[in-house]
């Protein structure tokens, strides 16, 4: 009897993780000739293309939570000037916005961010106790999938790219080939909150811990002119700031129990110290301003945008409209520096 050795399937082949970091800026050869036929998912909206000739315009739309929804009013008002983005840069919130419009799913995005309430955004949230982050990720996850399908990074209309930190090496990676749900959750997984995520053996963590406003991948994508989004310019100010607590009603029955015998006076109560998810993500927030300061300092774009978001909250995803409306009146305002260095930039060719 001849003994057939046993059959083995092939393993999966990894997903390819560039290791080159951003800070070269380079224009690489196939982002100028794209190589696969781009794939849109049923029902996808193809993003405005560039036009063939002339500068490229990049986006490079940086993190701050819910304040990203800022990112649709930017993009929008670019459109409306006949401004489509070429090439788009992301990070964490960035990173969600870019990808969708990449895709072809910004409209589907805006109307999903525009649906939210207050209780719609606390069931996104699947709480994971104990693990290496307070959410899970899985419905946000789900979500991304229904709208992005299994698209991928490289057959994508609009040169694409987001940045993710590396676990345990620190190291700032540019993620521009593979799974584009993948890498969109790998550049959100803010520490403490979401857990890494795994790709091809690797984990990674939010990309504002090294790059909050990606303007060297940008660049590195093949824009000729960067304009940035930051939406942390208007935390410049000291980190701890005096609160004023207000005084609360004395009535009469407040005097009278005063001069009672028995009666002691009671201190005013104490505001409720913040939870763990606030704490997180304001301490995150700090870091992200302190880093996005010297990343565009060495890193400078032609153009900056910085919306009026000083009373958007972290955690405020029910306020897309408000969020939406204050990127793209910052966005119109820009217009004219942005065309400048458009002009500007087809001159030297």
């Amino acid at each position: 009897m001849t003994h057939r050795p046993e059959r083995r399937e092939p393993l999966p082949r990894p997903l390819p993780v560039p290791t080159r970091s951003a800070e070269a800026p380079r224009r690489p050869a196939a982002w100028a000739k794209p190589v696969a036929k781009p794939v849109f998912p049923p029902g996808a909206v193809e993003p405005v293309r560039a036009a063939e000739t002339g500068p490229r315009l990049g986006l490079a739309l940086g993190g701050g939570s819910a304040r990203g929804w800022a990112h649709i009013g930017v993009i929008r008002a670019l459109e409306e000037a006949g401004l489509a983005p070429a090439v788009v840069a992301g990070c964490s919130i960035g990173a969600v916005v870019g990808a969708c419009y990449a895709a072809g799913r910004l409209d589907r995005l805006e109307t999903f961010a525009r649906s939210l309430t207050r209780g719609r955004v606390v069931r996104l949230v699947d709480p994971r106790l104990p693990g290496s982050g307070l959410i899970a990720g899985n419905r946000l996850r789900r979500r991304l999938l229904t709208d992005l399908g299994d698209s991928r990074i490289e057959t994508l209309r609009i040169a694409f790219g987001c940045v993710a930190t590396e676990f345990g090496t620190g190291a700032e990676v540019a993620l521009t080939e593979g799974p584009l749900v993948e890498a969109v959750r790998a550049s959100y997984a803010i520490p403490g909150l979401f857990p890494p995520v795994d790709i091809a053996g690797r984990f990674f963590m939010d990309g504002t811990l090294v790059n909050p406003v990606p303007v060297a991948l940008a660049r590195a994508l093949g824009a000729d002119v960067v304009v940035c989004v930051n939406l942390n310019g208007d935390t410049g100010g000291p980190v701890v700031r005096e609160v004023t607590v207000p005084t609360p009603r004395r009535g009469l029955l407040h005097a009278v129990r005063g001069r009672l015998p028995g009666f002691a006076r009671t201190l005013p109560e104490a505001a409720p110290l913040p939870g763990i998810a606030s704490v997180v993500l304001d301490a995150f927030n700090i870091t992200q301003d302190r880093i996005s300061r010297a990343r565009l300092e060495r890193d400078p774009p032609d153009v900056a945008i910085g919306p009026d978001v000083a009373a958007f909250g972290l955690f405020d995803f029910h306020r897309a409209a408000d969020g939406i409306a204050l990127g793209h009146r910052a966005a119109r305002a820009a217009l004219p520096k942005i065309r400048a260095a458009m002009e500007g930039a087809a001159a030297r060719v």
